[in-house]
């Protein structure tokens, strides 16, 4: 761990144990607004990941799923291919 993520996290632990700290943790809004807080990065990730989709098909792009899934779908009938080979040879 980073000697930056160590000392945060050492700083907040000594918080978390302050009574004024743990006083406002009971705070119905407090704690609304943290678990907000807390759920942002994935709003903001799943909102970007939206975003590129939609511009990809603007475009008329693949997306990085749909390349994976015709990967995916070349492998199996590179393997059917081979299979039937060997049957018949």
């Amino acid at each position: 761990m980073s000697s930056i993520k160590k000392t945060l996290m050492k700083q907040g632990m000594k918080l978390m144990t302050d009574p004024r700290v743990m006083k406002l943790m009971q705070d119905e809004r407090v704690m609304k607004a943290v678990m907000q807080m807390m759920s942002m990065p994935g709003k903001v990730q799943t909102f970007t990941n939206d975003q590129v989709e939609r511009l990809a098909k603007a475009m008329s792009l693949a997306t990085e799923d749909e390349v994976k899934d015709l990967k995916r779908q070349i492998r199996r009938l590179e393997e059917e291919v081979s299979r039937l080979e060997k049957k018949k040879g």
